[in-house]
Formats: C-alpha cells, sequence, structure tokens
C-alpha cells in the first residue's frame, strides 16, 4: 500500500542499529556515555519527528547530507587503517577479528577484520545517502524505485515452492529405498 517505502526504511533503521550494537561491541562505552546517547537519540529524535511532520522531504534531503558525511568519514577512517603504522591501534586494526555480530551480518567470513568492517559500514552508508536523497526527490504516491515488492514476492514464493519440492522428492526417495 505504501509502494514499498515503509520496508525500505526499517531495512535501513535495521542497518544502522547493526551498526550502533557493532560498535558498542566493540568498544564497550560506560554507562554516563550511554545514557548520554539516549539522551541525544530522545532530543534530536523528537525535533526530527517535527521536521518530518512538517517537510518529509527536507528531512531525506538533510539525511542524505549527513550520510554523505559518514561516507566521507569512513573513507578517513579506512586510509587512516590503512597507513597506520604496525604496533598502533589503528595499525592493529587491519588483522584485528571484526566482533562475531559483525562478521555474521555482513558476511565477513571467519578472517573480518576491523578493516573489513569499515569498507561494509561505508558501504551502507552510500546507500543510505542514496536512497535519501532519492526520497527527497519523490513526489507524494510514487512506487519505491529501489524496492519491486512484486517482484520479491514472487521470488519468496518460487523460493518456498522449490523447498517443499525438494522435500517431497527427498520424501519419495527415501520410501523408494
Amino acid at each position: 500500500r505504501d509502494g514499498g517505502m515503509m520496508q525500505m526504511f526499517l531495512d535501513e533503521a535495521n542497518n544502522e542499529r547493526m551498526h550502533l550494537l557493532t560498535f558498542v561491541r566493540m568498544k564497550d562505552p560506560n554507562y554516563l556515555f550511554r545514557l548520554a546517547v539516549i539522551g541525544g537519540q530522545f532530543g534530536f529524535g523528537s525535533a526530527f519527528l517535527v521536521a518530518y511532520l512538517i517537510s518529509p522531504k527536507f528531512c531525506h534531503r538533510f539525511v542524505g547530507f549527513v550520510e554523505e558525511e559518514a561516507v566521507s568519514t569512513y573513507t578517513k577512517i579506512i586510509k587512516a587503517i590503512e597507513n597506520a603504522d604496525e604496533g598502533t591501534e589503528l595499525g592493529a586494526w587491519r588483522t584485528e577479528q571484526a566482533p562475531r555480530i559483525a562478521k555474521s551480518y555482513w558476511h565477513l567470513g571467519e578472517k573480518g577484520t576491523v578493516l573489513d568492517l569499515m569498507y561494509a559500514v561505508r558501504a551502507d552508508e552510500a546507500e543510505h545517502r542514496d536512497v535519501n536523497h532519492l526520497c527527497s526527490s519523490m513526489e507524494d504516491g510514487m512506487q519505491n524505485p529501489v524496492s519491486n515488492t512484486e517482484k520479491e514476492l514472487n521470488t519468496m514464493l518460487l523460493k518456498y515452492v522449490r523447498d517443499i519440492m525438494d522435500r517431497s522428492d527427498g520424501d519419495v526417495q527415501a520410501k523408494a529405498n
């Protein structure tokens, strides 16, 4: 009904949540820092809600620009890690294992490093940038151009049917033996 927009926004929010959980896992900040983050989220979230009610297009453009800064920041972090001297904390991130939650979410493999994680997060931020700039230029009632919900549903149903057929074939073969 919403042209596929809500699912896209939920996916983006979940992805940002994974960024937060990963970095919290890496550095385990103290409770005062966590409280400050929650307070900042509450304050900014309230102001952003009011702004979104007034002008969703402005808010998407704003987030697009924030994500552009995030891409720039992660690019600088990646360069700093790659150019860091051996024996420094940043240099260690070239080989230090990424947290398990990051390896699982971004499919970094068993040997996924913090540097690999930074590349993955930068790619996420670039996607968020593009999605928000796109949303800021969409007219009311437009379909989500980055999501084809009918195609996704058909793909999911086809996979479901194939899984059932594979199970049925396995049952028939087991009975024949």
